[in-house]
């Protein structure tokens, strides 16, 4: 489980520190109450497939962006040094 990527995503509006990535080092900052651990890991096959979207995202947009450069004529050398 990412802490990290389920507290950004999730709790973009709150603040605070996580020293590794474990819940016990997790210091809440905000005056929200701190999710528990459960509800972080209640959300992570949740943010796992969001952050699987976003991803498949920007691999699709360097292909689709890659094929209309090749399209205009580009090289792919040319097309990788951009």
């Amino acid at each position: 489980m990412d802490i990290a990527a389920i507290l950004t995503l999730r709790y973009s509006s709150s603040e605070w520190i996580l020293e590794g990535d474990t819940y016990e080092t997790l210091t809440w900052l905000s005056d929200t109450p701190k999710p528990s651990q459960k509800q972080l890991q209640d959300l992570w096959s949740e943010v796992q497939s969001e952050l699987a979207v976003k991803a498949q995202s920007k691999i699709d947009a360097k292909i689709s962006l890659a094929t209309k450069l090749a399209a205009l004529g580009l090289t792919e050398t040319e097309i990788a040094a951009l």
